[in-house]
């Protein structure tokens, strides 16, 4: 049966259905989204618990714990780690990829409700969040103004910029931070106060009585109803100080007697800058599962009608763009794609040397490759990196149907056919071939479409675009390509010196490689052991092989995040923070800094630098060289620690972190991993493969403990509440009462004087109103519309007044800066960078082999450990991709038995692959490149491609074999003249295959660094693996058909036949 034929003859019906497949496609292609890489978002849902005050080891043990306990037996739950800090704990959780975070989030709300029982009562709401802390932002915005006062920045940031850029699609969570909110902020004197016999409930009281917005209510008339406003609201800081506290001795005692008002702002604590001068960072995540350059594109379009309204010198500028590095990457994969159809119609015009044969060959490429978008568009895939890469291999092999069937009916018609019975007779002829690589090469991805995990959503778009692609080229190269040469091939070969040299090397290379088949297959013995050679080679160059995850790019930026010793003054931070920035700055290769300290999810010592770098055309240096240049300057600067990396394409781990490999230690016993965790860290620092290794435990924090008498305290009339309010009131900048705007509210901030509060002794001055008579007057408690919902009243006015030296001890200690839990238990994360050169797999093997001599023993024998975020992803890929790798091979090795009815001639054609192996290894080794992701795709893509040269040499072979012709009836022969008429075609499919993947082997532009180790594999393989499938698979399928022959005989109950004297070879 011939399909062909029918497709030949009606050359309307098939020329109308290529040019609404290409006119399908076309369309698709513009409604495809651009993206950088598949969406491999993990569902990740953040829970954010407050209770102001609380230290963290009362926030991990009465917060963090029962609501993790809930959290465990959450469906599809991957990871779970939380932080605790000073009065608030943050819970992150990750999900499997193939939950469905909307109902992950449903999942979490539920299981809060259950948990709240559990919790303190006095804790704020929990803020549950579909967003990802460790997910990068995809756009930083810097506003900044000479003259403008950054309390009104901050205020256009939030009611201007925040909130128009929130209305573009797919945009999520907006973070303005150095945000400088107004507030107003309520300085009192503790000395003052005692003196006037006032406590700070007292000042929370009037405060709170005497700015008030409340509703007074309608006056209801006989013709008309009036509204009743009475206006309570104070606006400004000195509204507020002359504001009466209380009556002594007749006389009101105001605010400015015992403090004074100012205009402030909510956090003293934080500050944003580029380039050294203040300004607001605004940064823009975008939604779970939204397409990024979208997103950024619609940004970019909101913002000229944003900067119009700025006031001022006010300016809004984009620091970083992530769109434009996709677009760019993107741009640079196609214009690849255009090298790599050039390079391969080359190849075809040069074997063939007939324009019109070319041509009807290199139809093939657009009709299959644009009718590829169409599929693409109905599956929902974006063009990213990913998909145009795997359009750009497909150039190589997507010819190889039509050039296997336009070479046979080229033969034909140069043997005396007409160009109608040539192209019937040829595709009769080729068309098992046809179906059996086509099929066999769109099995090869089958493994990788379904596989799961991140390494199945990374690459399942990569194996479904190639199948595509070379399902429509086969259907193409039997319908489209023999149509077309019925009616346009002419035999006729161009002239020219060109064609003509090139033709007499190809002969040359085929009356030789005829000569050196024969010779070869007299040797079986030797070919079988260069075969066993080349596999356990194979084995040799995987072993040495650096190996990795997913490779480095370079963006044009580079995150940076800075700490300083736990309890440094805010001051001292900034000062040496802007050291660092000064110093980067002087490096010719960066062209802004952007620095943040005390960002919402930062800790109080720690910073964030954004290093953007001029582009690569104006550069004489690597993100990476960029980084040790830097490293080693700031090293001198004393008492600050930088660590830099340059950011991955995909962030992997429940938190973001300042390494590139984490390693989390865990432990039931806290103070053992506590005291064990720092021994580790300094024997990590003595690995040559990691630099910056740190950790994220800070148990140094000075801290001052006020221990209450409660005996005494009871006898005055002070109580732990009253203590604690107190406390503060003063030192906790606490917020009162709320000022309420036209656009926005404002908060009120009590605290002591800024120069009480920078004195250790300052906790001396602060005094109670005592209780003359404690078993009267009993302790109340006053409603307040203050956030911590409560203030004490420790008595009435009048009292004596308490020194806290009377009722409490002060002692100073240290205390964690945070408490961290992972997967529920005590946990400490360290963080480190890959010194230059080494791979990842390396540093992973050398920590890995440091924590299987330490944990488990001695000391550490309660201590457990595992790698996190990227380190944990290639541990898992390098388990799983060997079997990936297994299972691809007998996926095959299972269809060709299907195909060929036969168990044993699927053998032969699979002797090539070890050979592909070892030639893809030792290339990645030679260059210095790692087996990656990127590379180790290449590597099953190799399984589909050489077995190619197999199928066309043994199928042609038993064709000859079943001929009934007595030349080919005995294996050899069949198959030396099977593999000497298929030299050209396959010397033509592998060197299109090789030119194919050529321009991504020399990778030049954006993202080149990722793309360059799958190129080279792919070239090597197809290198290696010609060199010697031409010899090893004749050889193995004569060995086979001669051990097998005598056992037939026997079977059949003949004597087996003698071998017949062969022709010399040309």
């Amino acid at each position: 049966m011939n399909l062909s034929a029918l497709f030949i003859r009606r050359a309307v019906m098939t020329s109308v259905l290529m040019i609404g497949l290409v006119l399908a496609g076309g369309m698709a292609y513009f409604a495809l989204p651009v993206s950088e890489l598949p969406d491999v978002s993990f569902p990740t849902i953040t829970v954010n618990m407050s209770l102001p005050g609380a230290n963290p080891e009362t926030m991990a043990a009465a917060v963090a714990t029962p609501l993790e306990r809930q959290f465990s037996g959450l469906p599809g739950l991957d990871t779970m780690s939380s932080t605790s800090s000073v009065g608030s704990t943050r819970i992150v959780l990750q999900f499997a990829l193939s939950r469905n975070v909307d109902a992950a989030a449903q999942d979490v709300q539920n299981a809060v409700s259950q948990a709240a029982g559990l919790l303190p009562r006095e804790i704020n709401p929990a803020q549950i969040q579909k967003e990802d802390p460790s997910a990068a932002p995809i756009m930083h915005l810097i506003l900044r103004s000479r003259t403008i006062a950054l309390p009104l920045l901050n205020q256009f940031a939030k009611d201007r910029v925040a909130l128009r850029l929130a209305s573009v699609p797919g945009a999520g969570q907006i973070d303005v931070n150095g945000a400088q909110k107004y507030a107003v902020r309520l300085f009192v004197n503790p000395h003052l106060l005692a003196a006037r016999h006032l406590g700070f409930d007292q000042v929370v009281s009037a405060v709170q009585a005497g700015n008030s917005n409340a509703p007074a209510g309608t006056l209801m008339g006989r013709a008309r109803s009036y509204t009743v406003r009475a206006d309570g609201q104070l606006k400004r800081a000195a509204d507020f100080d002359a504001m009466v506290l209380t009556y002594a001795d007749g006389a009101p005692v105001r605010l400015r007697d015992v403090g004074h008002a100012e205009d402030s702002v909510e956090n003293l604590q934080t500050a944003a800058s580029l380039n050294g001068q203040r300004a607001i960072e605004i940064n823009i995540h975008r939604q779970p599962g939204a397409n990024t350059l979208s997103v950024t594109q619609g940004i970019q379009a909101a913002l000229p009608g944003i900067r119009a309204q700025l006031p001022g010198d006010a300016q809004l500028d984009v620091l970083y763009d992530r769109g434009d590095y996709i677009g760019a990457s993107v741009e640079d994969v196609e214009w690849t794609l255009v090298g790599s159809l050039v390079l391969v119609i080359v190849v075809i015009l040069l074997f063939l040397r007939s324009w019109m044969a070319t041509l009807i060959v290199a139809l093939v490429l657009p009709t299959s490759l644009i009718g590829t978008f169409a599929v693409m568009r109905l599956l929902h895939f974006s063009l990213d990196n990913i998909s145009m890469l795997a359009l750009t291999l497909s150039v190589g092999f997507v010819v190889d149907d039509a050039i296997v069937v336009i070479e046979n009916i080229v033969r034909h018609a140069e043997q005396g056919a007409s160009r109608m019975d040539a192209a019937i007779a040829a595709s009769r002829e080729i068309g098992f071939t046809v179906l059996s690589m086509t099929v066999s090469l769109a099995a090869v991805f089958l493994p990788i479409v379904f596989m799961g995990g991140l390494v199945g959503r990374l690459f399942s778009e990569f194996g479904m675009v190639i199948a595509i692609a070379v399902i429509l080229s086969g259907i193409v190269s039997l319908t489209l390509t023999p149509m077309l040469a019925s009616r346009w091939l002419d035999p006729k070969k161009s002239a020219g010196w060109v064609f003509e040299r090139f033709d007499r090397l190809v002969d040359a290379s085929e009356r030789g490689y005829a000569r050196s088949l024969a010779w070869a297959t007299e040797r079986i013995g030797l070919m079988c052991v260069i075969g066993v050679a080349t596999l356990v080679g194979t084995a040799g160059v995987y072993a040495v092989v650096e190996k990795g995850f997913i490779p480095q790019v370079d963006s044009g930026k580079i995150d940076g995040d800075t700490r300083v010793p736990e309890g440094t003054a805010f001051a001292d931070f900034v000062a040496k923070q802007a050291a660092v920035v000064k110093i980067i700055q002087r490096n010719p290769n960066v062209a802004n800094v952007e620095s943040v300290i005390g960002s919402d999810d930062s800790l109080s010592n720690s910073g964030r630098l954004l290093i953007g770098l001029k582009p690569l055309s104006e550069r004489s240096g690597s993100a990476e060289e960029v980084i040790q240049d830097v490293r080693k300057q700031v090293a001198a600067i004393q008492g600050i620690t930088l660590n830099m990396r340059n950011p991955p394409a995909i962030d992997m781990g429940p938190t973001a972190s300042n390494g590139s490999l984490q390693y989390v230690l865990q432990s039931t016993d806290q103070k053992a991993l506590y005291a064990q965790s720092d021994t580790i860290l300094q024997r990590i620092r003595q690995l040559r493969d990691v630099q910056d290794p740190q950790s994220d435990l800070q148990l140094k924090n000075p801290e001052i403990e006020v221990v209450l008498h409660r005996e005494q305290a009871a006898a005055l009339g002070v109580t732990a509440a009253g203590l604690q309010d107190t406390l503060a009131s003063a030192y906790g900048g606490r917020k009162i009462s709320t000022i309420y705007g036209d656009t926005d509210q404002y908060e009120v901030l009590l605290q002591v004087e800024p120069s009480a509060q920078a004195d250790l002794n300052g906790l001396d001055a602060l005094s109670f109103n005592g209780n003359q008579n404690p078993g009267i007057t009993a302790i109340g408690t006053q409603t307040s519309n203050s956030s911590s919902g409560t203030s004490a009243v420790l008595t009435a006015a009048g009292g004596p007044m308490v020194p806290l030296r009377a009722v409490a001890d002060v002692r100073m200690g240290v205390g964690p800066v945070a408490i961290n839990h992972y997967a529920g238990l005590p946990a400490v994360t360290l963080s480190m960078n890959l010194a230059p050169g080494v791979s990842l797999g390396d540093a992973a093997a050398g920590i890995g082999n440091l924590m299987a001599q330490t944990l488990g023993k001695g000391d550490a024998r309660a201590i457990s450990g595992q790698f996190a975020g990227s380190a944990q992803a290639f541990e898992n890929s390098m388990k799983t991709l060997p079997m990936l790798l297994l299972i691809t091979v007998l996926l095959i090795y299972g269809v060709l038995a299907i195909l060929y009815e036969n168990a044993l001639h699927p053998i032969t054609i699979l002797t090539s692959l070890p050979l592909a192996g070892f030639g893809a290894i030792l290339m990645l080794v030679l260059f210095r490149q790692e087996l990656n992701l990127f590379s180790f795709v290449g590597l099953i893509l190799l399984v589909g491609l050489v077995k190619k040269n197999g199928i066309m040499m043994v199928d042609y072979a038993l064709d000859l074999e079943r001929s009934g012709d007595a030349r080919w009836k005995q294996p050899r022969a069949a198959m030396l003249e099977a593999a000497t008429v298929r030299f050209r075609p396959i010397m033509m499919t592998t060197l299109a295959a090789v030119l194919g993947s050529l321009p991504i082997a020399l990778g030049v532009g954006a993202g080149a660094e990722a793309r360059r180790p799958l190129g080279i594999a792919v070239v090597g393989g197809l290198l290696f693996s010609q060199a010697l499938t031409l010899y090893l698979t004749p050889a193995f399928h004569i060995a086979m058909a001669e051990w097998l022959a005598p056992r037939r005989a026997r079977r059949d109950g003949a004597a087996p036949p003698s071998a017949p004297t062969l022709p010399e070879p040309a």
